[in-house]
Formats: C-alpha cells, structure tokens, sequence
C-alpha cells in the first residue's frame, strides 16, 4: 500500500510540477523584462526549488567517456561484458594511444569494484571508478533495480549475491583485485572464502574493503543499534512493500530505494534542509558554480534502487542480527565458509574516523578472521577526518586512501605474477 500511495503523490504532483517547468522557463526567458530583477529570480528560484524536489530521478549515467590522467585527456569505452536479470559487469577501457600519451603503461592490473546494493545506484562510485582508472583496468557491478526486475525471473537473495561475485570475478579472469566498498564487504569475503577452498583460478589476488560491516556488532552506530533493536518481524512487516503498476516487477516484493533515501535523509534532516535553503539562495544570486555543485551532488543522491524482499531482510539477519560470518556460522548452499581457506589474497581494510554507517573496527575485524594471511600481504588503515563516504570518495580518498590502495595492489600484482604466467603457459 505505501509503494502505491508513494506512486500516487508523484502522480498528483504532475500538474503542480508542469506549471513549475512553465515558471521556470518564463521567470528565465531573455524576452522577459523583468527576468533579473529580484522579483524575477525568486520567483525562478522557487519554480526551480519545487521542481527539483518533485522530480523523479532516474538512473544516472557514468559520463566516464573522457578522464584526466596526469594532465592528459584519456578517452574510455563503457561496455557490459556479462550480466545477468540482476546485475551488468560493466567494463570500462582505457584508449591505448592516450595512454602512451600520458606516459602510462597501455594495461593495469584489473580491479574488479562491488558496488553496494543498499539503495543508490553503482554510479554513486563514479569518483571512485574514475580514481582506480588512473592506473587500473576497472569493472564494475551495476546492480539492477529490483523492481524492473520481471517475477518471472524468480528471487534473488544473499546467497545469489555471494555467487554473482564469484561469476563476474571469472569473467574478469584470474589473479584479479577486488574491491568492496560498504555494504558487499560480508559476501565478497564469503565468495572469496570459498573460491580459495575450491582453489579456483579466478580467486583474487587481493580484497580491499572499504568501510563494510564485516563484524557489525564492533562500534555500533545508529543504523546498527536500529537493526539490532528492532526484531526480525518488524522489518518484514513495515519496511517490505509490494511493487505496483506500471513497473515490469509489478507484485515483486521489495524494499523501496525511497524508504532507504527517507531514512539516511533524516539522520542528517538539517543538513540536507540547509543545502535546499542555501542552493534556493544561490538560483536567486545566479551563482551557477554554487548551483551545479548542488544538482550534482543530488542528481546523485536522489536516484534510488528497490532490493529484493529476500535480498533484504536475509541482509539484516545475517550481517546485522545474528553476524553470521564473524561469528563462522555463515553457510552457502549446504557447505560452511571457511575464512582460513583464505592464504594467499592479500586483505586491506580502508575506515574513516568519522564514520557513522560502519563504525570504526568493524571492517578492520576482517584481520582477525583472516588468520591465515601472511603478515606481509595486510594493509589496515583508518582514514582521519572523514566519515563514510569520504573512505571511497573525495579529496582524500584520491590523495591519500588511493595511493596506500594502489601501491597494496601493484605489490600483490607483483607476488602473482609468476603463479599468473605459469597457469597461462599450462
């Protein structure tokens, strides 16, 4: 029922928006006198402010077509090299010749990036993608929005998540790099776990987690206390809500992106308040870098994805409420994950001091898990001044969490090498 009451007040809206657009458009025409009076720009300045508010966002795209390597313009190509109804590995390949160019090498090692699946589109790690880029051969996951999803195309759970991360990182070939950021962190290492029991050659070379919540119950924050407080049944009844018409998952029940969007908005209500009172004073004062800086940002945040019923609430038994895998009672189909399979991956683990989604040690419990690891092949760090999206995006992430990230991968590049060159000569 609220899926249907969230479509109807979007609905409604239409009339309301269509006038606003028309505003907009007159209060900015050249042909209009008084366009650039005061008058003239707040009434804009509304008609702008209410018809971003209303507006239905869509996906974003990558607009990765062109990136920046020292200095030098580097042209990329964005392709889908495997997919499935629930996710697309999207491949994205650096131009040979600008790359000789900029002096790079024309090839790096491939670092597979897992995209959360918890509410916002994989674009939301456009910065990161673009980072990585600079000296790496990058995929990525671009998890499909649940309720596009046909019923037809049956369920898709924790469990499927774990094997699409042991899919997508064959396709990308042997020895690769993978990299989770947030939420993927338990079931990378429970597919990373398994493929080295299985001694699989596509098992990473590497695992870097960013800000994941491999161990949930170390420095709680909000949204785990929340999970943790509430039980189990309460999520399946107020936070599961069944896709309506016209939507090619129409009965599919989900947990709604606008659900997850309303819940991270209201833990920082003000702040978001103010950058709509500080952006509606901006469109009036014309101050465009100001004004696009803003749309940017919440192009972004705005556009949201619904999970798969399934996909959810075993999401918050497993990882938030029972912490299955630090606890080494995770099972995937009939058989135990055993994280001292893992012996020859190295592990990095990436925080934020002022991180208030994972709290600071949960992903770093993945260390003591992991006990089989050399010494020499482990990274911990914690980023200073910044909270959870700066661990993967931002000033910093570039300055300083990406170059400790790179160097961890070039040197287990480096250890696997050999081992690559002799399975390719068998």
């Amino acid at each position: 029922m609220l899926y249907a009451l969230h479509e109807l007040a979007y609905q409604s809206a239409a009339p309301f928006r269509l006038w606003a657009q028309m505003g907009r458009d007159f209060w900015t025409s050249p042909f209009n006198p008084a366009a650039q009076t005061a008058i003239g720009r707040t009434a804009y300045a509304s008609a702008e402010l209410f018809e971003s508010l209303t507006r239905r966002y869509g996906k974003p795209d990558w607009r990765l077509e062109t990136i920046r390597i020292d200095g030098h313009e580097v042209r990329t190509i964005e392709e889908v090299v495997w997919s499935s109804p629930w996710c697309r590995l999207v491949r994205f390949t650096r131009n040979a010749a600008d790359l000789k160019s900029a002096g790079k090498p024309t090839s790096g090692p491939n670092v597979l990036i897992v995209a959360p699946l918890s509410g916002h589109y994989a674009t939301l790690l456009r910065g990161t993608v673009e980072t990585f880029l600079q000296d790496h051969d990058v995929y990525v996951t671009d998890w499909e929005n649940a309720r596009n999803v046909p019923m037809l195309e049956g369920r898709f759970d924790f469990f499927d998540y774990i094997d699409h991360v042991r899919m997508m990182l064959a396709e990308v070939g042997p020895r690769a790099h993978v990299v989770a950021v947030c939420q993927p962190g338990p079931p990378v290492l429970a597919a990373v776990a398994r493929m080295a029991e299985d001694d699989e050659a596509a098992r990473p070379a590497s695992m870097t987690f960013m800000g994941s919540p491999i161990d949930a119950r170390l420095s709680p924050t909000v949204t785990n206390k929340l999970a943790e407080e509430k039980p189990f049944a309460w999520f399946r009844s107020n936070m599961i809500h069944t896709v309506p018409l016209p939507y090619p998952g129409f009965g599919r029940r989900v947990y709604p992106g606008f659900v997850q969007l309303y819940s991270f908005m209201s833990m920082n209500e003000e702040r978001h308040i103010d950058a709509h009172r500080q952006y509606f004073e901006h469109l009036v004062e014309d101050d465009g870098d100001s004004v696009h800086k803003h749309q940017e940002f919440y192009d972004e945040y705005l556009s949201v994805l619904d999970l798969s019923e399934e996909f959810y609430l075993q999401t918050i038994d497993i990882v938030f409420q029972s912490h299955l895998l630090p606890r080494g009672e995770l099972s995937h189909r009939g058989r135990p994950i055993r994280l001292d399979a893992i012996t020859d991956v190295g592990l990095m683990t990436v925080e934020g001091e002022n991180d208030d989604i994972s709290g600071v040690g949960q992903t770093q419990a993945a260390h003591g898990l992991c006990r089989n690891i050399p010494k020499d092949r482990r990274v911990l760090h914690v980023q200073p001044k910044v909270g959870h999206y700066g661990v993967f995006n931002g000033r910093r992430f570039r300055d300083e969490i990406y170059p400790l990230t790179r160097d961890f991968i070039a040197r287990n590049e480096a250890l696997c090498a050999p081992s690559r060159r002799a399975e390719a000569a068998a």
